[in-house]
């Protein structure tokens, strides 16, 4: 199963692709229920991006509007949360009340770590059941398996989609400067220059200036 999943990630065509393909495959690997999954940016922004039930949306929002439940923890001390009855964990018994009446009753969240040497959690993996210890210590050794392989395979989409926008930005700006030469009959540096200075003017990324020149014909005002 392991193998196909590394395929599915290969193969996914983007990070959306990627984070669906670990939480479907939680569902068929893991004594779960429902699966989901939260990925940090830069600044240490929260974005749910993968979930296999709307209750794991409210899951999630019970936690990350008051910064406070397994999900954190796990982020915070870069280890796995395992709670084994809702209905009995006094470690957050406001947000277990709560996630108890929607009905999930287990709860096991494993950090995402990346590689490098800092060890950031680029995510969380959350793994959730209607049933009590439905979480084997098996269970718990597949979900860091399947935690890093999701890790690495977002790190990779991540790359992916930045070095694709970094290329499609440079041929924008090519474009643009191109039709700068030919309007004003400019050398690249100068068309560069001015595209630049627009940029810097207005405030505005480079590439949305060049956007705007090619399919406006005019430069910002």
């Amino acid at each position: 199963m392991f193998a196909r999943l590394a395929v599915d990630l290969h193969d996914a065509p983007g990070v959306e692709e990627t984070v669906d393909a670990v939480v479907q495959f939680a569902l068929h690997a893991l004594s779960c229920s429902y699966a989901g999954l939260v990925l940090y940016s830069r600044g240490a922004r929260a974005e749910v991006v993968a979930v296999t039930d709307p209750v794991v949306a409210e899951v999630y929002d019970l936690q990350l509007s008051n910064n406070n439940g397994p999900l954190v923890t796990a982020r915070q001390e870069r280890t796995s949360v395992l709670i084994a009855d809702t209905t009995g964990d006094d470690r957050w018994p406001n947000w277990a009340a709560e996630v108890a009446g929607l009905g999930i009753r287990s709860v096991l969240d494993v950090p995402l770590l990346t590689g490098d040497a800092a060890r950031q959690v680029a995510g969380v993996l959350g793994l959730y059941s209607p049933k009590p210890d439905a979480f084997t210590a098996d269970d718990e050794a597949v979900a860091h398996i399947l935690a890093r392989h999701a890790s690495v395979a977002v790190a990779s989409a991540r790359n992916e989609e930045t070095l694709a926008q970094a290329v499609d930005a440079r041929k924008l700006v090519g474009q643009a400067m191109g039709i700068l030469m030919e309007r004003f009959d400019l050398d690249a540096d100068r068309a560069f220059a001015i595209l630049k200075r627009y940029s810097q003017d207005s405030n505005t990324k480079l590439r949305d200036v060049a956007q705007q020149l090619i399919e406006t014909r005019k430069l910002p005002q």
